[in-house]
């Protein structure tokens, strides 16, 4: 059991260290896209399925309420809540839909749309990602393996350098919380008068 629970945290650590040194670059120009979305009045949509529809939800939530900050709520929606949505377009047209007939319908140019998939395969998300590019909207890849065909149609991409999904979560779920704290930091440490924040913890 002991050695068991010692391989998993080295795993993770290890799998942490690569994807930094793999992506930091990348990283940093998704949360400067992030806050000049906000900035300019636009909304980022977060989607996925089984545990990324859960991160999807968790960030969101960290958008719109706090994160470490207090300041004022962004506007970040998950497509992964409405069971009616969810449960009619999977009866009434297909599953792969889910995501994308939400997006025709919420999203505008200059949106933002966050796709998280461990595989970089799953269909509903691919399907989401064409309808935002009809749209105009930019999008962000959080995918593991080698990002499979998501990373490949994306604007910018997270790859997770790990065939384990645990592992890839575990990486995704510190990816959303460094979005979060660093677009608060651009948004409301640097230009705290944008958003009239002027009262944050730090």
């Amino acid at each position: 059991m002991e050695n068991i629970i010692q391989k998993r945290f080295k795993e993770s650590i290890e799998i942490k260290n690569r994807f930094l040194k793999e992506n930091l670059s990348t990283l940093l120009e998704v949360v400067k896209l992030m806050a000049h979305g906000f900035e300019m009045g636009n909304k980022v949509f977060f989607f996925g399925n089984g545990g990324s529809a859960a991160d999807a939800q968790h960030f969101a939530a960290e958008f719109v309420n706090r994160y470490i900050m207090e300041r004022p709520p962004l506007p970040a929606i998950a497509l992964t809540t409405d069971t009616s949505i969810l449960t009619s377009v999977s009866n009434d047209f297909s599953f792969n839909e889910v995501f994308a007939k939400q997006l025709k319908a919420l999203g505008r140019e200059g949106d933002i749309a966050i796709g998280i998939s461990t595989s970089g395969t799953s269909p509903n998300v691919l399907r989401a990602f064409e309808v935002a590019r009809e749209i105009g909207l930019k999008t962000v890849a959080l995918t593991g393996n080698d990002g499979g065909s998501l990373a490949k149609v994306a604007d910018l991409s997270l790859i997770v350098p790990s065939s384990s999904t645990p592992r890839i979560q575990e990486v995704h779920l510190l990816i959303g919380h460094i979005l979060c704290e660093l677009v608060e930091h651009y948004l409301f440490l640097n230009n705290p008068a944008t958003y009239g924040g002027e009262n944050f913890i730090k």
